[in-house]
């Protein structure tokens, strides 16, 4: 896959199949559009009329330009978002800044200058609910009138569905800060996750009985509530098992929010190390215990459960 992350050095495109949107998670409904849009070019490929897959998106959130507008957390980190699409046979990936510039673009402008003059498009692919330009004016109505007048054709997805609910970046944000993380996999097609370099915490847990990796909370990333999770821990590309809390340790003292991330059957020095921590599913929500005496017993019986639950 070939990415370009500046508007200026994208030059001399082959024609294009290409899919637009945010795909600010790359969930469900994301993969769907881009897979449609890989398929096109390959079938028009073999029809004898070659076009290349690609992929237009934004680095930044355009919410972000925005005066006065509520910051939206990532769903996804920039590195991750780049190799699932790269795994979905995607050839060129325009990862661009949204910038005023492109802020104050009428919708015509837009198509003309972005889709037709810089990425050759033939085959344009966009969800149902694709807006553009200044204010976001344009819609699928009339960039489907403007492909007919810039030569391209517009196909326009229906949302992608689970049990009745429209898979959504908006929808997906609320259950993962509502700590439903078993039900927000379902919509994102992958655990959510969270990396981080690994910290020196307050050494309890190791004093206990339960050594933890400690990484801060990742504050551009949406956070699940406090609570205890089902986990996996990956480390140099490994997963293992593993039992994560998140928050803020009320029973022995006052500490800012992070995460705590016992792994079992582990004993390597991860000081220092990045990992990531996937989320699989909440088993009780944060809590103050009267004593360490109390909060050891109610570790032992959370590690029970994950245990289980991972089949150790």
């Amino acid at each position: 896959m070939i990415v370009f992350d500046k508007l200026e050095n994208i030059k001399d495109i082959p024609r294009t199949s290409i899919a637009l949107g945010n795909f600010d998670g790359v969930h469900l409904g994301h993969q769907e559009l881009i897979r449609q849009a890989v398929a096109n070019a390959r079938k028009k490929t073999s029809q004898g009329s070659p076009e290349k897959s690609a992929v237009f998106t934004f680095s930044n959130h355009p919410k972000s330009l925005i005066p006065g507008a509520k910051e939206v957390k990532n769903i996804i980190y920039r590195e991750d978002k780049e190799a699932l699409i790269e795994s979905l046979g995607v050839d060129y990936y325009f990862d661009i800044e949204f910038t005023p510039e492109i802020m104050t673009m009428d919708p015509e402008r837009y198509v003309k200058e972005l889709l037709v003059d810089r990425f050759n498009a033939k085959d344009v692919f966009c969800g149902f609910n694709y807006r553009y330009g200044y204010k976001a004016a344009g819609d699928g109505e009339l960039m489907r009138s403007l492909g007919e007048k810039y030569g391209f054709t517009l196909n326009q997805i229906p949302p992608v569905m689970v049990d009745g609910e429209v898979v959504s970046s908006t929808l997906i944000r609320q259950l993962i800060k509502a700590g439903d993380m078993d039900e927000c996999d379902r919509y994102l097609g992958r655990n959510y996750s969270i990396g981080g370099e690994v910290v020196v915490g307050n050494r309890l847990g190791k004093s206990i009985g339960f050594p933890t990796s400690n990484i801060m909370i990742d504050e551009t990333m949406v956070t699940p509530p406090n609570g205890v999770y089902i986990t996996n821990c990956i480390y140099n590309g490994v997963k293992y098992p593993s039992i994560t809390n998140v928050g803020v340790k009320p029973t022995i003292g006052t500490f800012a929010k992070n995460m705590e991330t016992h792994i079992f059957n582990f004993d390597k020095e991860l000081y220092g190390k990045q990992i990531r921590v996937e989320f699989i599913k909440m088993t009780r929500p944060e809590a103050k215990f009267a004593s360490i005496g109390e909060l050891c017993e109610q570790i032992t019986r959370d590690c029970e459960e994950a245990k289980r639950y991972h089949g150790i």
